[in-house]
């Protein structure tokens, strides 16, 4: 069936990273907006903790392979500004007005429209969704959290919208739990269209890089190293690391994350790279490539920095990394995935320690990686994890993260724990609280404390024992 059965005059896309365009370019090949509608908008945000200074997604070189599918681009930081987009939401007496002023400034008039938008639980999607209230409303999932619970309940308004779910089909098997408490079908984007917009962007970033800087790597990327094959000017072969922003986040100290990367670094040269690619989280500050800059220096590792808002995606297509290494990015799995690539994991036991409250989103991607992904060491060791069946846990975890929202999950998880134990994905408080396994024993009663001597035995007692 053709979708949507009446095809709107306006599309309004959003997205917030470029990894997240390529999604829905991906889902616009494959036919799965449906017929090109009279007009097709894509509004761009850019969330960091300094958008002023960080280039919006729209100002990377790649996003010209994907601005030909769009009408027209538009910035949700120039609407709402000076606010963050990350924090602005309207106040309840103020949605009527400012949807109105929203569909004057995108020209949507009257006009039958439909919204397209990643992570509606929070701001800016659960904003746009809430200010637009008269349009279905697709959300496309681009990363390994649509394996995982919604993240916060959504009002009835927008969640009564919410048609289907569009995702990256990463792990084969595996089915989107987000939205599912809705009643929100998923379906996955092919893998097929999406490889061929990876492709399309990096012919892009790679052309724009030969005619800005002479052939320089891909985004801006500092430092140098071969960006020809997997054996250029390395003895094991050309390593990618990918960096996350873990202490922004608080899962992580900053120095902990220094160590984090620097570990990944030892663990790579140990393996015997000796050309490396670190590649920081768009999201991320200059300040972890400076720690992993002196840490390739006292290991000797020629190491070069992804610069820009360029996805890793793009370094897997021109560079053909020997291994791709990090935490629990979702550009691992598309490494694996689209690409072939051997990757490695390290950390994942302390972030999922670490991460707080249980029910946060992150939980499911850091899961699925530690489950599934070669355990890298600092020494060079690398070992397969333990065979475990991947939906029985992940719909466990997802349980135990909202069991409120899904409790039709109960039965499987009680089955999953009953057979697995407590493992490092549940925290032992939560199995207790949700009755999964049983409680602790009590103390042991403390002896009662000894009455206290008063009156004038107590005295006569000080009295006998006093030294003379």
């Amino acid at each position: 069936m053709t979708w949507p059965p009446h095809a709107p005059a306006v599309q309004l896309c959003y997205a917030s990273t470029l990894f997240g365009a390529m999604t829905l370019a991906a889902a616009i090949d494959a036919g799965l907006l449906g017929p090109r509608p009279e007009r097709r908008l894509l509004l761009v945000s850019n969330n960091t903790a300094i958008p002023e200074i960080t280039p919006a997604l729209d100002e990377a070189p790649g996003f010209a392979a994907l601005r030909g599918r769009f009408d027209e681009v538009h910035s949700w930081n120039e609407i709402i500004a000076p606010l963050h987009p990350a924090d602005w939401r309207a106040r309840v007496i103020e949605v009527p007005m400012i949807g109105r002023l929203l569909r004057h400034r995108l020209g949507l008039g009257d006009a039958p429209a439909e919204l397209f938008v990643e992570s509606i639980a929070v701001p800016p999607a659960r904003t746009i969704a809430g200010l637009l209230q008269d349009c279905p409303i697709t959300v496309y999932a681009d990363g390994l959290m649509s394996y995982g619970p919604t993240r916060d309940p959504l009002p009835a308004e927008i969640a009564g919208r919410i048609t289907r779910l569009l995702h990256l089909d990463l792990v084969p098997g595996l089915v989107p739990l987000l939205l599912t408490e809705y009643g929100v079908p998923s379906e996955p984007i092919p893998d097929e269209a999406f490889r061929a917009v990876i492709d399309e962007v990096t012919e892009a970033v790679t052309g724009a890089a030969a005619e800005g800087t002479g052939g320089a790597a891909p985004g801006g990327a500092t430092g140098a190293p071969p960006v020809g094959g997997p054996g250029d000017g390395a003895h094991g072969g050309v390593a990618v690391i990918l960096g996350q922003y873990l202490s922004a986040l608080g899962v992580l100290t900053a120095a902990e994350e220094d160590e984090l990367h620097a570990d990944l670094l030892r663990g790579v040269r140990a393996r015997g790279h000796t050309s490396v690619l670190f590649k920081p989280h768009p999201a991320a500050g200059r300040r972890h490539a400076r720690h992993v800059r002196r840490v390739a220096g006292e290991l000797g590792v020629r190491l070069t920095v992804a610069a820009g808002t360029t996805p890793a995606e793009v370094y897997f297509g021109t560079l053909r990394p020997a291994l791709v290494a990090g935490c629990f990015s979702t550009a691992l799995t598309t490494a694996r995935r689209c690409f072939g690539l051997p990757v490695a994991t390290l950390g994942g036991e302390t972030v999922l320690e670490r991460l707080t409250p249980y029910e946060n989103s992150n939980r499911v991607p850091a899961t699925i990686v530690h489950a599934t992904v070669p355990r890298l060491a600092a020494d060079g060791t690398l070992t397969e994890p333990p065979p475990v069946d991947l939906p029985g846990l992940v719909r466990a975890v997802g349980y135990c993260m909202r069991a409120e929202a899904h409790p039709e999950l109960r039965e499987e998880a009680a089955a999953y724990v009953r057979a697995n134990g407590p493992e490092c994905y549940f925290k032992r408080r939560r199995l207790w609280s949700l009755e999964l396994i049983p409680p602790p024993p009590p103390p042991e009663p403390s002896p009662p404390p000894r009455p206290r001597d008063t009156g004038a035995f107590a005295r006569l007692r000080r009295r006998l024992t006093a030294r003379p």
